[in-house]
């Protein structure tokens, strides 16, 4: 959902309770209604729960996601305006070769899924930021978030 959405998030998910548990961790681990990516997918990892499960238990409780970890959405970027708002991006990365490479054998229609960017960053031992940040440098786009946020 969009920033605009915020407070309605709910609305997504028509019809699905509120686990007690998954909803206590979520609260437990947010802050002024937001609630970090890597908190997420550790409140997941802990109660042995699909990411996308998470996700949804936290649109549930209105709760707004933040802190992407390949810096996509929700940080509070510095007063220089080097970053777009709310993104961690670098847009003058320099792709190496091997990332190039990477890159090429998991996109597919120009677009690459959340957890193939996290892959990728793994498999080179780089942060997961500079991954999104060569797919945002070579306009491809990001989708099919874990967490269900885009």
């Amino acid at each position: 959902m969009t920033h605009e959405d915020a407070g309605h998030y709910a609305k997504k998910h028509q019809g699905i309770e509120i686990d007690k548990t998954i909803g206590e961790k979520l609260k437990n681990n947010s802050k002024d209604k937001k609630i970090s990516c890597p908190a997420m997918h550790l409140v997941a990892t802990e109660l042995s729960v699909t990411p996308e499960k998470t996700g949804i238990q936290a649109d549930l409780l209105e709760l707004r996601l933040n802190h992407c970890q390949l810096g996509l959405f929700g940080w509070d970027n510095s007063p220089s305006g080097k970053l777009p708002p709310g993104k961690l991006i670098d847009k003058t990365i320099q792709i190496s070769d091997s990332l190039e490479k990477e890159l090429q054998t998991a996109v597919i229609d120009n677009r690459i899924t959340c957890i193939k960017a996290w892959d990728v960053a793994k498999k080179l031992k780089m942060k997961r930021v500079d991954v999104a940040s060569a797919c945002e440098k070579r306009g491809i786009k990001i989708k099919k978030c874990q967490l269900g946020a885009f």
